[in-house]
């Protein structure tokens, strides 16, 4: 077995399983130490000992590695998949099965933490058709979010990645998995996008959120929202009240808005909901999600996948969303990839 696609692999079943940080990085970083080495050498320094001096390389990722290289499957990989192998959620499966896309993903480009190339190739292994690439814009710059000059040298790389002229990528015949070319765009307090519009106009998929000042009052959040949702550029409004309701960064109540009003905006917009599916998110909530329902709304179930193994968060929204009646077809990730960007093109 390849030691990189082993080590790459465990680290993905970490992810999934929401493992801490450290623990997957540690296969991340093995996994770059030894990939610029031919098999041959790897091999070498495993049987010898040598690889055991290498920066990045533990006691775990090193029996991985002596493992993988004696042509084993690692026992530690065999224990992972095994346990890999049950659902994240007990319902869901409807809608989960009737997901072709996923629109809302982060790379090491902003706040993920792996490169484009593994997010892609870990959507393949889901059985995703396409991926949206929408790291941050300029604006959350704790998040280090992409200048326009940043987002610009993006589009090359996911151009390359797609005809499968970038080092170390198969290209969309390799993975089956279509790259578009998006981001997650703040809406300002000003109700304005943060990036250059003509900049938006060349992205296949933005999706607006709000970031910041989360507590301002009803008023103010609904007039500021309303304003990223009325932008002819908004396809999604993402994880609309911001609320956390577990996890590592604590908990946070939902920002307070006239739910109606927006939603009545995104039918009137052609602005996607987003479920978020990420588990210390769960947003909106459910009584919104009937709001948006009744609203005439679509919807869009996202990952919002910060590391490839955040992917498959994908069957935690379609969970929320069939326990809630959402219909499959008024779910834009359900749709084949030219359906959804003959509806996302601007003026539709």
């Amino acid at each position: 077995m390849d030691a990189v696609a082993a080590l790459n692999e465990i680290a993905f079943w970490l992810e999934r399983g929401r493992a801490a940080t450290f623990k997957v990085q540690a296969f991340r970083k093995a996994a770059a130490a030894i990939s610029p080495l031919p098999a041959e050498e790897v091999a070498a320094r495993a049987r010898n000992g040598r690889l055991k001096s290498m920066k990045g390389i533990g006691d775990r990722t090193y029996q991985v590695i002596r493992q993988a290289v004696e042509g084993q499957v690692p026992e530690y990989l065999a224990d992972l998949r095994e346990k890999g192998a049950k659902p994240l959620a007990s319902g869901g499966s409807t809608i989960r099965d009737a997901l072709r896309g996923d629109l809302h993903s982060h790379s090491d480009w902003s706040d993920g933490g792996s490169p484009i190339e593994l997010m892609v190739a870990a959507a393949g292994v889901l059985g995703r058709e396409y991926l949206a690439l929408t790291d941050h814009s300029p604006n959350l710059t704790i998040a280090n979010g992409l200048s326009a000059e940043r987002l610009l040298q993006q589009l090359d790389v996911v151009d390359e990645i797609n005809n499968g002229t970038r080092s170390g990528s198969d290209g969309r015949a390799g993975t089956g998995v279509r790259l578009l070319t998006g981001i997650e765009v703040d809406i300002l307090e000003s109700g304005e996008l943060d990036q250059d519009p003509e900049l938006l106009d060349r992205l296949n998929i933005v999706v607006s959120s709000v970031h910041s000042k989360l507590r301002a009052d009803r008023k103010t959040m609904t007039r500021r929202m309303l304003g990223g949702i009325q932008d002819p550029h908004t396809n999604v409004l993402g994880h609309c009240t911001g609320r956390l309701v577990e996890g590592s960064r604590g908990t946070r109540p939902p920002s307070e808005f006239d739910a109606k009003e927006v939603f009545a905006a995104c039918a009137e917009n052609n602005v996607a909901v987003e479920i978020n599916s990420r588990p210390e998110r769960q947003d909106p909530p459910d009584a919104l999600i009937q709001l948006a329902l009744d609203a005439g709304c679509l919807f869009s179930i996202d990952s919002d996948a910060h590391a490839p193994g955040q992917l498959d968060f994908l069957q935690y929204g379609a969970e929320r969303a069939e326990r809630n009646g959402v219909p499959a077809d008024r779910i834009i990730t359900t749709w084949p990839v030219e359906r959804l960007l003959e509806w996302a093109a601007p003026g539709n």
